[in-house]
Order: C-alpha cells, then sequence, then structure tokens
C-alpha cells in the first residue's frame, strides 16, 4: 500500500485482530514507572483522539493494521499520543524496531543504529528496521540529511516525532520522502476518557485501590488539560498520592489535592512556532470583530505563556492605524501611549496598560480605509507613469525656479473662505477626484470625514 495517498477505493485491510489484541509486550513498563507511562494504549482501539487518523479505513491506521509502514513525521503538541502511535507500531511490528530519543542521544548513537540496519539487511533483504525518533526537530539540518541516504535506499523505515512545524523544522528532502501526519490536541471529552480509564484500571492504572475522583476535580483536571494526556495522568497520579498516602490506602481526590497537583497551568505557547503566530491572529482578528472579551483572552494567554509585552505593544500600534484608522483619531495615541508605558515600566504592571489598549481597540469604530489608500497609492507609483510634480506644486524658492515656471499659477489654501480651494494635486493622468485612493467611511469620526470631502470636492467617496 502506499501511505502518500488518501485512497478511498483502497480496499481495508483484513483485519488483524490478534495483532491488534495482543499486549504491546515491546514496549510494557515496570510497575514503578509514572501513570502516563503505565496507561499507554497497546492498541489501535485504546487510542484516545486522532480518528482522522486512526478511524477504520484511515491509512495510518491501514498502514499499521497490514503492517506496512512508510518512513512519516508525526507531528502535533506535547501529550497528544504521537509516541504512544509509535508504540503501537513496535507492539504490532514484525519489522525489527529502534526507539531513539533526540534528547538523550546524538548523530553517533544514531549512525551505529544505522550500521546495524544495514548489516542487518545484508544478512537478510528481507528484514525490515522501523526507527523511531522522538524530538527530531532538535537534530540541525546537517544531521536530519544522515537520514537521507538510508531512507532513500530502505535500509530504515523513519518515523519521526515532534512538536515544531515540520516545514520549518525538518530539511525539505526528507520531507520529500516522508508523510507528514498531523496530530490533534487531545479534546476534552478524550481526556476524561482516559482518567476515568487510569482510575477503573487495576492492572496498570489506580482501579482496585479505593480511590476516586470527585466530579468537581474530575471537571477541574478535563479543564486544565489542555489537551495533554501525559500531564493530566501525571497530575492525576500527584493528586491521588497526596490525597491518599504512597496510593495504597484508599478515598477521594477532591478538587484541592488536583489543583495542588496542577499547580501553576502550563500555557501551550511556541513564541517561535504555530501557536505564537496562531495565537496573535486571534488577538489581531478577535480586535478586529469588536469583541473585548476574546481578544484581552488571547492577550491574557500571551502574557502568561511569557510572550515579550513588547511584541504585543507593537501589535497594537499597528492595529489602531491598520484597523482603525481615521474612524476613532485617539486610537494611534492611546496605542503608542500604551506602547511608550509597556517600555517604561515592563511587567507585570504594563499588563494594564496593554489591557486598557486592547480593550479600547477591540471597542473603536473601525476603518482600513487608510490601509487601502496607501495600498492603492503603492500601486499606482508602481504601475502608473509619473510624469513629474505639477508645476504649480513645484517649490519656487531655489535660484530660478521662478522663470522655469514652478509655482505659477498655485492657489494658496489658506486665502479661501473654509481654508480650501479646488485644484489638481495628482500628476495628470493619475486617478481622478471621483476615483480618489482614500475613501472614507461612514464609522465613526471618519463619517464626519466623509462629509466633508464629498462637499469640498463634490463627490460623494463609497
Amino acid at each position: 500500500m502506499n501511505l502518500f495517498a488518501d485512497d478511498p477505493e483502497i480496499a481495508p485491510a483484513s483485519p488483524v485482530a490478534p495483532l491488534l489484541a495482543d499486549p504491546a509486550s515491546k514496549t510494557s513498563f515496570s510497575p514503578d514507572a509514572p501513570l502516563a507511562a503505565r496507561m499507554r494504549p497497546r492498541t489501535l482501539d485504546e487510542i484516545a483522539g486522532q480518528r482522522h487518523l486512526l478511524a477504520p479505513g484511515k491509512p495510518l491506521r491501514r498502514a499499521i493494521e497490514q503492517d506496512e509502514p512508510r518512513s512519516a513525521i508525526f507531528y502535533g503538541p506535547p501529550g497528544c499520543g504521537k509516541s504512544t502511535v509509535a508504540a503501537v507500531i513496535a507492539a504490532h511490528t514484525r519489522s525489527h524496531f529502534e526507539n531513539f530519543s533526540a534528547v538523550t542521544g546524538g548523530v553517533a548513537d544514531v549512525r551505529k543504529l544505522i550500521e546495524a540496519a544495514r548489516l542487518r539487511k545484508k544478512a537478510n533483504p528481507q528484514s525490515q528496521t522501523l526507527l523511531f525518533v522522538d524530538e527530531i526537530h532538535r537534530f540541525n539540518k546537517a544531521q536530519q540529511d544522515a537520514f537521507l541516504p538510508h531512507v532513500e535506499s530502505g535500509a530504515i523505515t523513519l518515523i519521526g516525532a515532534t512538536t515544531e512545524n515540520p516545514f520549518f523544522a525538518v530539511v525539505a528532502p526528507l520531507l520529500s520522502r516522508t508523510r507528514v501526519y498531523a496530530f490533534e490536541a487531545l479534546a476534552p471529552d478524550d481526556i476524561g476518557v482516559l482518567v476515568d480509564r487510569a482510575l477503573s484500571d487495576a492492572e496498570r492504572g489506580l482501579g482496585g485501590r479505593g480511590i476516586s475522583l470527585a466530579p468537581d476535580a474530575r471537571d477541574y483536571l478535563v479543564g486544565v488539560s489542555g489537551g495533554d494526556a501525559r500531564g493530566t495522568l501525571n497530575a492525576l497520579e500527584l493528586a491521588a498520592s497526596q490525597q491518599v498516602g504512597d496510593l495504597s490506602g484508599s478515598g477521594e481526590i477532591t478538587l484541592a489535592a488536583c489543583e495542588e497537583a496542577v499547580g501553576k497551568r502550563r500555557i501551550a505557547y511556541d513564541k517561535t512556532g504555530d501557536m505564537h503566530y496562531d495565537i496573535v491572529s486571534a488577538f489581531i482578528k478577535s480586535m478586529r470583530g469588536s469583541d473585548p472579551d476574546a481578544a484581552v483572552y488571547y492577550l491574557a494567554r500571551m502574557l502568561d505563556a511569557g510572550e515579550d509585552p513588547r511584541f504585543i505593544a507593537r501589535r497594537l500600534v499597528i492595529f489602531a492605524s491598520e484597523d482603525v484608522g481615521n474612524a476613532d483619531p485617539s486610537a494611534l495615541p492611546l496605542a503608542v501611549a500604551a506602547f511608550d508605558a509597556t517600555e517604561k515600566i515592563g511587567l507585570p504592571e504594563c499588563a494594564l496598560n496593554l489591557s486598557q489598549a486592547t480593550i479600547y481597540l477591540a471597542c473603536a469604530a473601525k476603518s482600513n480605509a487608510c490601509t487601502v489608500a496607501l495600498g492603492r497609492a503603492r500601486d499606482a507609483v508602481q504601475n502608473a507613469p509619473f510624469p513629474g510634480v505639477p508645476a504649480h506644486l513645484r517649490d519656487a524658492h531655489y535660484g530660478g525656479a521662478k522663470a522655469l515656471g514652478a509655482g505659477a499659477n498655485y492657489q494658496y489654501p489658506h486665502d479661501f473662505p473654509g481654508a480650501f480651494v479646488q485644484q489638481e494635486y495628482l500628476p495628470p493622468g493619475l486617478p481622478a477626484p471621483e476615483t480618489r485612493f482614500y475613501e472614507p467611511t461612514e464609522n465613526g469620526a471618519e463619517a464626519v470625514t466623509k462629509a466633508r470631502q464629498a462637499a469640498r470636492w463634490g463627490v460623494k467617496a463609497a
């Protein structure tokens, strides 16, 4: 089969029930292992979430069921099941499986594994080696290149796991030889299933010990999980340990015990990765959509995750002109003041200044007319001929300028009622007044501007 094509016409694999039902002996853990490690799913049907990858008929599931994995990159947030799927593959594959972490090992160790795979292949051409590399993004580009000839030759089947966007963190030649599977953070219902399973499983979990979890404590653990199964189960184990001593006793795990076990919640965020761009995008779009609650939520998330407050302040200043503009002329001065306060005061107090500016901008009247005007003007600069500045607008102060006609027939606006007189300012051939670059909206203070410009020029801006 080919993992590189989602072909609905491919017939489903014949069931391999014994394979999928057998315990994952290759990935068993000692009783002293953390709860999250002990409770790692051993079969495909035990895996919570990732239905878009592992539902019956999906290519990744078919590959595992048929024991025909191809080189792949598993990409997703921590605790979403990347290593778990690799563990299921390890339990069910007939290939020689090597589990490697780029955190604890180096390229020299990888070379040894690849050389062993090469010798294994030489001794038995039917032999396959499946190499799982966790945190593959920790290898630099030159180190990642070392995998290429061995993936190309079939000496190894590579499965790399990463929390970083592989289109930035993995070299292009390696990406072209693998398929990227995007894992998603687990939904609250999926986390709840895992928590309940850990409480009831007497073999690997906390079952059979008379330990229960208060409903509000369960809701809390699920609510603060952030889609991270590993972190949630570790917190559950710590709460149980705190509540009932060495876990040999019994009792109900309370909300207070869970809150203490979780401590300060880790905010899912990466200042250089996708999460950074996604959160700031949501922040800006919430302000643009005039939703102050959503905007201040994303602000709080960035601040609590350790984002540079000056980055946030810069975005506010840009937003004030890009999306509010002259619909509220106070927006830009307020945003600049928030930026200034951020630089002078710093965290934690400047968070108040950022909150004030965020909420003001979210609630302000909106207009992107200034942004559009600049775009239209730049387009004209790049694409329309420039015949020069009209003679009546040229500087007539330097020597000989007047003799050349500079400034002739210029009408000084302050000499006229309302300090306005109609005359041409754009070079000949550029848009006429009825198609001006700047078209004020009816929003906020810009409505007054629109009416004034229409009265001056005798046209109604669209």
